[in-house]
Parts: C-alpha cells; structure tokens; sequence
C-alpha cells in the first residue's frame, strides 16, 4: 500500500496533467482537495448530469409521489446545468471536450436502477442521489477555488450552492 501511495506521488510530481486525470480518477484530488483540470471538470460534471438525468427520468415514472417530486426537480436543474455548460464550452471559453456518454461506473449504476422496482428501485435512487450530490458538490467547491478558467470557476462557484441544495434534499427523502 505505501508503495502504491509512492508511485502515484511519484506520477503527481512527475506531470501535472497526468496527475489530474489519474488524480480524478482515483479519488486522490478528492482526498487530497486538489482543483481538477478544466477538461476533468468538465468531464466529470457532463456525466454527474447526465446520470442525474437518466437515473432521475426513470424515478419519474417509477418512484413514489415524494421522490417522483425531487426527480422532477432534477430534471428540470440538471437539464439546465448541462445546457449551461454545454454553452460556455461551446463559445469557446472553455477548452474541453464534451462526453457523449456515461463512464463505466455511472453506467453500471443505471443499469442497476433499471433492473429494480419498488422499494428496491426507491432505496437505490435515493442512495445513488445522496452519493452523486457529494461528489458533485466537492467537484464544484474543489474547481470553483482553484481552477484555472475564470468563466468556468465563476459558473461553478454560482452552481454550486442549487447541487447543495440538491444534496440535504436527497438526504432528507431517505429519512
């Protein structure tokens, strides 16, 4: 274990952009409170929206009436995060390309959530909600300090307070 935590300092010194993606992708920027790259950020939001998409239009139709209600009112946020973003990546003022589809990992949870129903499909949405929220909101907090695109850090700084918002929300459905 110490050797592993070695080769990835090691990589981190080594090269700053390669550290950043390997460092979003392990978790180490995470624990470590290091701002993603623009691209990782971008990357990383882009798909947290798109799962809060997918996953939330399926709690529409298959939720109960108080989690039905949250997943509309993700629908509805989510859906104008995404375009927002979209818009400032696509005039330019953010370099980053824009991913067409879901990671492994967030694909892996959808298809989970489509193979439940009833209670199981609700604990697990909830669950996933609470989860994603506080990954969102540490990615949004992490850029919204330390990133290095003024426009993108000042978006994520302004949204950052709604996924919050969206996070005690989540957590107060499971009680």
């Amino acid at each position: 274990m110490l050797r592993h935590a070695f080769v990835v300092m090691g990589l981190v010194l080594a090269s700053p952009a390669l550290a950043q993606s390997l460092g979003e992708r392990s978790g180490l920027n995470t624990l470590m409170g290091v701002s993603p790259s623009t691209a990782d950020f971008v990357k990383e939001a882009v798909i947290s929206d798109m799962f809060e998409l997918q996953s939330s239009q399926l709690a529409a139709e298959r939720a109960d009436a108080a989690t039905k209600q949250f997943a509309t009112q993700m629908l509805q946020d989510h859906g104008r995060t995404s375009g927002e973003l979209k818009a400032l990546v696509e005039s330019g003022k953010v370099k980053a390309e824009i991913p067409t589809a879901l990671d492994s990992t967030h694909q892996s949870k959808l298809d989970k959530l489509k193979s439940l129903n009833g209670d199981d499909f609700t604990k697990q949405y909830h669950s996933d909600q609470v989860k994603a929220h506080k990954d969102a909101v540490d990615l949004f907090q992490r850029y919204a300090k330390g990133g290095d695109n003024e426009e993108l850090k000042a978006w994520a700084g302004k949204t950052e307070p709604a996924l919050a918002q969206h996070l005690k929300m989540a957590q107060d459905l499971g009680k």
